[in-house]
């Protein structure tokens, strides 16, 4: 596959951005919440492989306050860390040929994708693979780590974060995103259960913070009717492409867009059973015809004013990503962690409660300058 739709966020989405809501014309909204949070997007993906156990110890270390497990599921029930069921990028499957015969094609929230997935691989089988790095052309420097891990399990996620959290001496958040529910239920994989019931069996998750995720909608209603309102847990409803629905609903032939999500009407219903909402960047300020950064919309204080936090996907460093203002010399793959900070700058001033990035230094960074 091509990159994903979520790390093509820094490129061409001005126009849908743009309808989501109209331009603020006051002042930005200060922060709903008591501090800026940071969320290590895989981990920190910009210096290790995504969803390894390396690249969730670098976000520790650059002081990320969550580290985030996109979950799968494997034949046998297992949930892991991938960020989709196709693992054809995040792996070395495709050259394992004991596993020839496993590729195949699968229609995933509309999309046909032809590949290797999770939920033909028992946990066994899965854990022969190593990982490999997602996007060799923009970083390269990340091959070099390709065949050193394997694929870890949500539990050996759970464990490692709070083995760093107990030698570091503080907590350290978890932000689970359920990855496709709708599909995984539909292959006779439902993932609620058994989420709830990991996060049950682990004493961590007990007193962490907590904060899960999802595109999907049904997901997070289940979820907060199972688990009520702890103090240590958020839900948190991601937003994608204004034009685009939740798998949940277009698997139902449902009128709801994303777009519809961000109106103050659905914005409100949100609040009914999440506490954060989580729309792309370039949804709080667009690019302009020049790929420079806008004027805020008024996204921020709409989700506010509904009583949301507001968590914004994602930074990265490499010129690909960045808003023309930030890019820097070199290709696309050149690294400019002073026009990415400066880039998290403006949006911090624009009033978010916190972001992802791909590299928690840089964004730790931009937390200290200001003043967070």
């Amino acid at each position: 596959m091509s990159l994903t739709r979520r790390a093509l966020i820094g490129q061409t989405v001005a126009g849908a951005a743009l309808a989501a809501a109209p331009l603020a014309a006051t002042a930005q909204p200060k922060r709903l919440s008591a501090k800026l949070e940071l969320f290590g997007h895989r981990g920190a993906c910009a210096l290790r492989p995504e969803h390894t156990l390396a690249s969730y110890a670098r976000a520790i270390a650059d002081g990320a306050d969550y580290v985030e497990p996109d979950l799968c599921v494997t034949k046998d029930g297992v949930l892991v860390a991938r960020h989709e069921p196709n693992i054809t990028e995040t792996t070395d499957v495709a050259s394992r040929p004991e596993f020839a015969a496993k590729k195949t094609t699968k229609t995933i929230d509309g999309e046909t994708q032809t590949g290797w997935f999770t939920d033909d691989f028992t946990l066994a089988e899965l854990k022969t693979l190593r990982a490999v790095e997602r996007i060799p052309k923009l970083r390269p420097g990340n091959t070099r780590y390709d065949g050193e891990f394997e694929v870890p399990t949500f539990y050996e996620y759970l464990d490692f974060v709070a083995a760093l959290a107990a030698a570091r001496g503080r907590d350290i958040g978890i932000v689970p995103e359920i990855k496709h529910s709708t599909y995984f239920a539909g292959v006779g994989l439902p993932m609620e259960d058994r989420f709830l019931k990991v996060m049950a069996d682990h004493a961590y998750t007990r007193r962490c913070p907590v904060e899960i995720q999802s595109f999907e909608v049904a997901n997070l209603k289940y979820l907060r009717q199972k688990l009520g309102r702890p103090a240590n847990v958020r839900l948190m409803q991601l937003v994608d492409d204004p034009a685009m629905k939740p798998g949940d609903v277009l698997a139902r032939n449902g009128a709801m867009t994303y777009g519809d999500m961000i109106t103050p009407k659905g914005l409100a219903e949100i609040k009914t059973y999440a506490d954060v909402v989580a729309p792309q960047v370039r949804a709080i300020i667009p690019l302009g015809q020049d790929g420079k950064l806008g004027q805020p919309t008024s996204l921020v204080a709409d989700a506010h004013a509904a009583g949301l936090l507001v968590h914004i996907w994602t930074f990265r460093p490499e010129n690909a990503f960045l808003a023309a203002d930030f890019k820097g010399a070199g290709g696309d793959a050149a690294r400019q962690e002073a026009g990415s900070q400066a880039e998290m700058s403006r949006y911090i001033a624009a009033g978010v409660d916190g972001f992802f990035t791909d590299d928690p230094a840089i964004g730790r960074r931009a937390i200290t300058a200001a003043g967070g």
